[in-house]
């Protein structure tokens, strides 16, 4: 004969057979990597309008230093043209120019970091644009 059951069994078995709450427990462990997935979509997609923005502030310079000597008459003058024109607040120091062969040069380096939790790696993005004197 079986022992007759206490409450407190009989609460342990109703608790461990109830499915009450199965939807928290899936969602926190998938929450993790969801949020990890998003936040590197967002991270990536900041890295590319950057690099958007340093080529068209490279660009914009170099066609400026050609067409333009007055406003972008030298290195100084290009670099802080080509910093106004990023939209991002690019430091000057990241520019230079010089000429070249194919006219005007205006080159950009940038360290990109990534603000990715537990992911500290950084990038360094380029732009370079020549035209012709």
């Amino acid at each position: 004969m079986r022992a007759p059951r206490t409450s407190g069994q009989c609460r342990w078995r109703r608790f461990l057979r109830s499915e009450d709450g199965g939807a928290a427990i899936e969602f926190a462990l998938i929450s993790t990597p969801l949020f990890m997935l998003l936040f590197g979509i967002l991270e990536i997609s900041r890295a590319y309008w950057v690099q958007g923005a340093l080529s068209y502030s490279v660009e914009q310079a170099a066609r400026c230093a050609s067409i333009d000597t007055t406003t972008c008459g030298t290195a100084t003058q290009i670099k802080a043209f080509a910093s106004n024109k990023s939209g991002v607040l690019f430091d000057p120091s990241i520019f230079s120019s010089s000429n070249a062969a194919c006219g005007r040069l205006v080159t950009g380096s940038y360290p990109f970091t990534f603000s990715i939790p537990f992911l500290a790696n950084n990038v360094n993005l380029t732009a370079r644009a020549c035209y012709p004197a």
